[in-house]
């Protein structure tokens, strides 16, 4: 069942930390520097795709490091390059579709143990160290039979918490890369007897467009924020003629792209 709506706006939750998420852990599932940049092109050269990808990877590790909790893990594909994985576990990424990625995440990072564990991708570097501690600490203070879910604008999600890894054996039969995938994956959790409850809605660095949303929803001195405003005046200067009616100069319009899953 649902039970819960979606929180809006991220700062609803308050600078509280609980301390119930020091029981628990944060995964995230992380790809090496440079790739999983095409959605973010055109209007991105492959240079500034992975400018913002980067940016975002590093400001997302940077709150998942300030966050109080037992355990950090980053699940990685492939060489991590720069990115600062400090502070983090990391376990590397199973092969296999997006949804057996995922379970297997789940399985390495709790190793045998039912531990509670969020898990939450790089592209959304607007999450902040007081986010995540409540959305861990719903998942810490309810059943043992509740998982917590963030879906994203454009139908995916961007955070799963469960209490298990066995819970997230439903993710491989969960079709990913849909406007439905949000919906999908709750009704397979659901009809798993688990009670699903909402996490505040927040939009993925998938498209262009949706690097300008996550960025303006990023404290300004954040890497995201200083690069995407930097790209989108790069990108702005190269549009050809004048803008339509009522759109700002640097408008940009193109089809959104995926969010975790």
């Amino acid at each position: 069942m649902r039970t819960g709506g979606p929180s809006a706006v991220p700062g609803g939750y308050g600078p509280r930390v609980p301390d119930a998420a020091l029981a628990a852990q944060l995964l995230v599932l992380a790809e090496a520097p440079g790739r999983g940049t095409a959605r973010l092109g055109p209007p991105c050269t492959p240079d500034q795709a992975a400018a913002i990808a980067e940016a975002a990877a590093a400001d997302t590790l940077d709150a998942v490091r300030a966050t109080p909790v037992a355990r950090r893990v980053v699940a990685l594909d492939g060489d991590p390059g720069d990115l600062d994985l400090s502070g983090c576990t990391v376990v590397p990424q199973t092969g296999g579709d997006t949804g057996t990625r995922l379970a297997a995440a789940f399985a390495d990072a709790m190793d045998g143990a039912a531990v509670p564990t969020l898990l939450i991708g790089t592209g959304t570097p607007q999450v902040t160290p007081a986010l995540l501690a409540a959305c861990l600490d719903r998942l810490v203070t309810t059943s043992r039979q509740t998982a917590v879910l963030g879906a994203a604008p454009d139908g995916r999600w961007w955070a799963l918490g469960l209490h298990a890894a066995l819970e997230a054996g439903v993710l491989p039969d969960v079709p990913t890369a849909r406007t439905d995938t949000a919906e999908r994956t709750r009704q397979a959790l659901e009809d798993a007897g688990l009670t699903v409850l909402d996490l505040p809605e927040l939009t993925d660095v998938g498209s262009f467009p949706d690097a300008l949303t996550a960025a303006a929803a990023c404290d300004p001195g954040t890497r995201t924020a200083q690069v995407v405003a930097e790209v989108a005046g790069e990108v702005a200067g190269e549009l050809p003629g004048d803008p339509a009616p009522g759109q700002p100069r640097g408008t940009v319009t193109v089809p959104s792209a995926r969010s975790l899953a």
